[in-house]
């Protein structure tokens, strides 16, 4: 019998906002790929996994500040993350970040409200990144994978894909102010299938499937 917050779930669109679609291409373009392609010598696998349109969760590693706008360039259509609350309360830069797909989340209720907006953000047709882990790691592995990229999926029943950067942690060191050209490969896994319900095993299983896939894909080095 399938969770009653499934069934509530309103139906979504297939595509985020033209505006924020367009901006996207123009940072893509104008700054992220020219940087990771030359002076990252970046790598790029598994772009056919990767659906065009409809509601999408990217789940991936994270070990840098530079993960979000790789991850986005290199899956080829906005992702949308979450942002602290406080930068939407700065004119200008609020209606900037809501382009390009950022949602707030307060302080203290990270959890409970990341969700809702998160939720939110699939209804209107985004791909929203989550880091599996919540932070990031020295060494770019999962130790500690949580529960709320399955969760997000079990509600609105969208299915999880799997990015692995790779090198991305030794582009800026401790003290250091300048990117360092460290080279960088993001490899993108097959889709896999959202929870049943949001029963903890189910989630805690498709979870596990997250992060062995991501270290799988990982593992394969540069």
């Amino acid at each position: 019998m399938s969770s009653p917050l499934l069934q509530e779930s309103p139906p979504l669109r297939q595509r985020e906002p033209l505006i924020s679609l367009a901006l996207y291409h123009l940072f893509k373009w104008a700054v992220v790929s020219p940087v990771l392609h030359t002076y990252l010598r970046g790598r790029i696998y598994g772009v056919e996994h990767v659906p065009r349109t409809g509601a999408l969760i990217v789940v991936a590693n994270h070990a840098s500040d530079f993960d979000p706008p790789i991850v986005s360039n290199c899956v080829g259509r906005p992702v949308s993350y979450m942002a602290k609350e406080e930068l939407f309360q700065v004119p200008v830069l609020s209606q900037a970040i809501r382009l390009y797909g950022a949602y707030p989340v307060k302080r203290g209720a990270a959890d409970r409200s990341a969700i809702r907006a998160a939720l939110q953000q699939l209804e209107e047709g985004w791909a929203v990144g989550i880091f599996l882990q919540g932070t990031r790691t020295a060494d770019a592995r999962i130790s500690d994978p949580k529960l709320g990229a399955a969760l997000i999926a079990a509600k609105a029943q969208v299915s999880l894909l799997p990015v692995s950067l790779w090198g991305t942690q030794a582009i800026l060191s401790q003290g250091s102010k300048l990117p360092h050209a460290a080279p960088v490969t993001v490899r993108i896994g097959e889709l896999i299938a959202p929870p049943a319900s949001t029963n903890r095993a189910d989630l805690e299983a498709v979870t596990q499937q997250c992060a062995i896939a991501i270290h799988a894909l990982h593992d394969l080095g540069r």
